[in-house]
């Protein structure tokens, strides 16, 4: 009976569908969009292995769902890059809207806000309205990260018994997120053309995942390397050729030489 009654009530609820999918609030820099894309380019390869069925998702600046309220968008928070494992790609046959916590059910494994403004927001406390409190205490998402350009730095939380706990960095300055078998920190470099501290992805062994545009890149640069150590060695190998022949013909100039003085001993 209880079983029925709650699948009535789900079924009464708005869906993806039917509710908000943007607020209409401007993204705050040039820098997010271009970070958000290389989050998810370089561990998507990754994501593919951990799930080669494609049971998975990603949120990029997309809305999480998670009470009911007037207006809608006061019952979601939209952070800037999410993970949800295990979970279709497409809802129903249709790509997502927003994620809405009582249509999933499973919530995202971490969620990661780029601090544009003082930080405050992204660690707002505040019971039903703080980001921090509503990923820690309504959506109950096991990893927060809060990443903050200006300081080059990413402070991360693991939820422990329903609450958030500072993590600790490893030796090389990353956060080991085991359920993903990868670390996340910073690194400097370029990347679309701008150079700065950017939030990316390593292996467990410290490797750096690259995208493909960056796969490709040192894919063609290992390939230069090769050619160019090829054509050394032709480039040695020639000179080898050269020596070789200049000595021949030396030899040849001797022996001839040689031979004309042995002529003229006969005579």
């Amino acid at each position: 009976m209880l079983q029925a009654l709650d699948s009535q009530i789900t079924t009464q609820l708005p869906d993806h569908t039917q509710l908000p999918c943007e607020d209409g609030t401007f993204v705050k820099n040039f820098q997010e969009h271009p970070q958000s894309i290389l989050l998810t380019e370089s561990i998507w390869e990754k994501l593919q292995d951990i799930h080669p069925d494609g049971q998975f998702c990603i949120g990029q600046d997309s809305g999480i769902y998670w009470r009911i309220s007037d207006p809608p968008q006061r019952g979601a928070e939209a952070p800037d890059w999410f993970y949800v494992p295990d979970v279709p790609s497409t809802l129903e046959g249709q790509a997502r809207r927003s994620y809405v916590m009582w249509q999933e059910l499973v919530a995202p494994l971490i969620a990661i806000e780029f601090v544009s403004g003082s930080g405050a927001e992204e660690r707002d406390r505040e019971a039903y309205q703080g980001k921090f409190w509503v990923y820690e205490k309504a959506i109950r998402i096991p990893f927060y990260g809060i990443y903050e350009v200006k300081k080059a730095s990413i402070e991360m939380y693991q939820l422990i018994a329903g609450k958030y706990q500072l993590m600790s960095p490893n030796e090389r300055g990353h956060y080991v997120l085991e359920d993903m078998g990868v670390e996340l920190g910073i690194w400097q470099g370029v990347y679309k053309n701008i150079d700065l501290p950017w939030l990316r992805w390593w292996d467990t062994q410290g490797n750096l995942l690259l995208t493909g545009e960056e796969r490709a890149d040192a894919e063609k640069q290992r390939a230069d390397t090769e050619k160019q150590r090829a054509d050394t060695e032709k480039q040695r190998a020639d000179t080898e050729k050269q020596r070789a022949d200049a000595e021949k013909q030396r030899a040849e100039r001797l022996a001839a030489r040689l031979r004309e003085l042995g002529e003229k001993i006969d005579d």
